[in-house]
């Protein structure tokens, strides 16, 4: 069953679906080192890969299975933010967001995954979110820390990118622990 992707608006940040016109600032986002050095996959270096990216946000919509949104700021592309692996019998999907360096340190993440998180519990009758970081990013465990995630386990040496082996974070959040609004 489909599931429209939501627009969105903050205090400072407009959510909305991905347009084809994103692609040339998503793939700049996806193919920096920087941004990308706990992800767990490599930079991209081709540019259809955002093509691609944006395309298999429309098939998520389609098939119902989540919602993955652009951020921006004054019409400036800040970055992503999903909700996926929808799972409706166990009642239950999985967070993650991308933002570029000029994004980060400004409360961005907390903001925009609050407002996915708000959505989600609303519309989808969720009782559970996962969300994993690497252990190296410390700044994405604070995001999910202020969202009211939980901090579950780690996965040991669960990703291996560029011949770096890294330890995966494993937080989750209850729908009776989500207070909306009630971030610091």
């Amino acid at each position: 069953m489909p599931l429209p992707t939501p627009t969105l608006v903050t205090t400072r940040l407009r959510l909305r679906p991905f347009a084809d016109s994103d692609a040339d600032e998503l793939f700049a986002l996806q193919s920096d080192a920087d941004v990308l050095r706990y992800w767990d996959s490599p930079p991209w270096t081709e540019r259809s890969r955002a093509d691609q990216f944006i395309a298999r946000c429309r098939e998520m919509a389609e098939e119902g299975s989540g919602a993955r949104v652009a951020i921006e700021r004054d019409s400036v592309f800040l970055g992503w933010c999903t909700l996926n692996s929808w799972n409706p019998e166990f009642r239950s999907a999985s967070l993650g967001y991308c933002l570029g360096k000029p994004a980060w340190g400004q409360g961005y993440a907390t903001e925009a995954a609050g407002a996915l998180l708000g959505w989600a519990f609303d519309t989808l009758d969720l009782n559970r979110v996962q969300a994993e970081a690497d252990t190296r990013n410390a700044a994405s465990g604070r995001v999910l820390e202020k969202l009211g995630f939980r901090l579950e386990g780690t996965l040991r040496e669960d990703c291996i990118v560029n011949g770096d082996v890294s330890d995966s974070w494993v937080f989750g959040l209850l729908r009776r622990e989500w207070q909306p609004g009630g971030h610091s």
